[in-house]
């Protein structure tokens, strides 16, 4: 689990392709150690340190992966956003944010507005409905909060420290994004889909 406060912006060194999928070399210096085995968000994919070096670690994106994120796009130089998983006891500053992408999206449109800047993205159709104005989004593994909702669009306003700590300015109109909804959104929409009501946890005896 991570928050999608973005703690390094870390650089792929190497992308060694295989049948299976990629191994992604990426450099980055946090303040405590990485452990193998540990989950690390990469532009807000959740992977496993499969190996530590002295600049960074590897991790390795299966196909599908690769396929259905941006991590498939990534060549060495690129940067990235980095997050290591949510610790008990850590202070919960963004939303909950699952390493999981649901889908790519795309940048649409940015308008400065004085020192911080409203960016459009566009999303896939099928998850428009779980975007709502003042709700919570992940994009690239950054927890925003929508502003407006115009159909399969939606803006935020990127205030100057979230410009300063992220790779958003380096990015073009029409670059793609990973896009992971709020959970809460997508558990509430099942609800409803199935026309179910939410338990109390009692069972039919009314016990615990």
């Amino acid at each position: 689990m991570f928050t999608g406060l973005v703690q390094r912006v870390g650089e792929v060194r190497q992308v060694r392709s295989g049948p299976q999928g990629a191994t992604l070399l990426v450099a980055a210096a946090f303040e405590e150690p990485l452990a193998l085995g540990e989950s690390v968000a990469v532009d807000g994919c959740c992977l496993t340190v499969a190996r530590l070096s002295s600049s960074g670690f590897e991790a390795f994106a299966s196909l599908e992966t690769l396929q259905r994120t941006t991590l498939g796009h990534l060549r060495a130089g690129d940067p990235v956003h980095l997050e290591r998983a949510l610790r008990a006891g850590d202070r919960m500053g963004g939303h909950i944010v699952t390493g999981h992408v649901d889908g790519v999206g795309r940048m649409t449109a940015r308008e400065p507005l004085g020192e911080s800047e409203r960016v459009t993205f566009e999303v896939p159709e099928e998850l428009s409905r779980f975007v709502a104005p003042k709700g919570s989004i992940a994009v690239d593994g950054v927890s925003l909060t929508v502003n407006e909702v115009d159909g399969h669009c939606f803006s935020v306003v990127l205030v100057p420290f979230t410009r300063a700590e992220t790779t958003f300015d380096r990015r073009p109109v029409g670059a793609p994004v990973n896009v992971e909804v709020d959970v809460v959104a997508r558990y509430v929409a099942r609800l409803l889909e199935v026309g179910g009501e939410p338990t109390t946890g009692r069972g039919p005896s009314g016990g615990a």
